[in-house]
């Protein structure tokens, strides 16, 4: 069985998502998620999915192996990044090479960085006049939204789309192809 911890930091709606997709598999667990936000809205989604939930500060995730312990010791296979804030430590990513992913809102490279996440990014997009916007699923380095490119979809903007509309968009292409992507990932292995 191939097993998944998720990362978020948000209201958890990703990581619900990939958790439902999975729900009634029987070759793939989403094992535990980690949170390092104690008010998170994913924390009453993983105990609604009775998924076990690793609290964590900044203190423990950038100065201790604690967390990449916890990993190895669940034997975890692929680590998602969903709605999570904190860059990645390099002790974290020198454990799980190409063993975590992240999904960023805008097409990278562009809109993509220390501060670019959620509405900022599609702000960003609408103030620049974009007529595309999407998802990229990248794999995690040392580097906010650096990592090599696995997959990107799009969608059309209008020159009348607030971010709000723009948000919206995005949000149905990250739930229809972050579940079946990290399915791919997974079957690979």
């Amino acid at each position: 069985m191939k097993r998944i911890a998720i990362f978020a930091s948000g209201s958890g709606t990703n990581a619900e998502n990939i958790c439902e997709y999975f729900a009634d598999r029987n070759d793939v667990d989403v094992s535990l998620i980690f949170t390092n936000n104690p008010m998170a809205g994913v924390i009453k989604r993983a105990l609604k999915l009775q998924i076990p939930v690793v609290f964590f500060d900044k203190k423990t995730f950038y100065h201790t192996g604690k967390i990449p312990q916890i990993l190895q010791n669940e034997g975890i296979d692929l680590v998602v990044l969903a709605g999570f804030m904190m860059l990645v430590p390099p002790m974290l990513v020198e454990v799980f090479p190409t063993k975590m992913i992240n999904i960023h809102p805008a097409l990278l490279p562009k809109y993509g960085g220390k501060g670019m996440y959620g509405h900022f990014v599609h702000e960003a997009v609408v103030n620049a006049r974009e007529t595309q916007s999407g998802i990229t699923i990248h794999y995690v380095n040392e580097h906010y939204d650096e990592g090599d490119i696995i997959f990107q979809a799009t969608c059309n903007i209008n020159p009348a789309d607030t971010p709000e509309d723009v948000a919206r968009k995005v949000h149905r292409l990250e739930y229809e192809h972050y579940p079946r992507v990290i399915d791919e990932i997974l079957m690979r292995r």
